[in-house]
């Protein structure tokens, strides 16, 4: 996976934002859970410093309890 790959889970239609309360001491950071391009499931964890300005923290691809949380969830 690669950043690109990463980038790609906000433009898909069924991805889910979710605020990451343990890890926002320092600044506020959320993570998408969602497909990318390539057709993986991808947890990515960002923040938004600036307007119009995203930095990635992590990206790696859901674990199978994350998969299923997901498969439960997206129709909501």
């Amino acid at each position: 996976m690669n950043l690109v790959e990463a980038t790609s889970v906000s433009s898909g239609p069924l991805a889910r934002i979710f605020a990451d309360e343990m890890h926002s001491a320092d600044e506020p950071r959320e993570i998408i859970v969602g497909h990318s391009r390539a057709g993986r499931l991808l947890l990515v964890c960002f923040t938004e410093p600036e307007r119009d300005r995203v930095r990635i923290i992590s990206a790696r691809r859901a674990t199978s309890k994350e998969l299923h949380d997901y498969e439960e969830n997206v129709n909501d």
